[in-house]
């Protein structure tokens, strides 16, 4: 996972949210370590203002796998990149395509993709946030506050 670009580490949901804000463009996304179960790690993708976060687990069998939208059948994936590479594709149960990484190296820097976002409608599970709807004052008190809590 240490090779993968847009893999952040143990950044947290409120600074995952705030990097995909600062890129700023729908279909961005980052890979982080989840906050509430130990070895699973979170895809986080930017759509309409909205952050969702899906989970993503290596398999016993060595398989990669990620949660989506219901309904949508479960892939497995011999690489994480792999299954990266399947998400930048429409209608494949995220709210949108992977289309902006946003690596870890350079925060908040986007690579641009061929790809153009899907007209698919979001999931109705996953975790998202209206981040960008405060004003850049009201999202750094929110951070120092507690932002998690805020959001549920």
């Amino acid at each position: 996972m240490d090779d993968l670009c847009v893999y952040h580490g143990e950044i947290g949901k409120a600074e995952g949210e705030q990097r995909l804000c600062e890129a700023g463009k729908d279909g961005s996304y980052l890979i982080r370590n989840s906050d509430s179960v130990a070895g699973v790690y979170c895809l986080c993708v930017l759509c309409k203002g909205f952050v969702y976060t899906y989970r993503i687990y290596l398999e016993e069998g060595g398989s990669w796998t990620a949660d989506t939208a219901p309904g949508v059948q479960k892939r497995f994936f011999r690489k994480i990149k792999n299954l990266i590479a399947a998400f930048q594709k429409p209608d494949q149960g995220l709210a949108i395509p992977l289309l902006h990484p946003v690596t870890a190296q350079r925060r908040g820097h986007i690579h641009p993709q061929t790809l153009t976002p899907s007209d698919s409608p979001p999931p109705t599970q996953s975790q998202q946030s209206h981040y960008l709807d405060q004003a850049p004052s009201q999202r750094q008190r929110n951070s120092k506050t507690g932002i998690q809590k805020a959001l549920g």
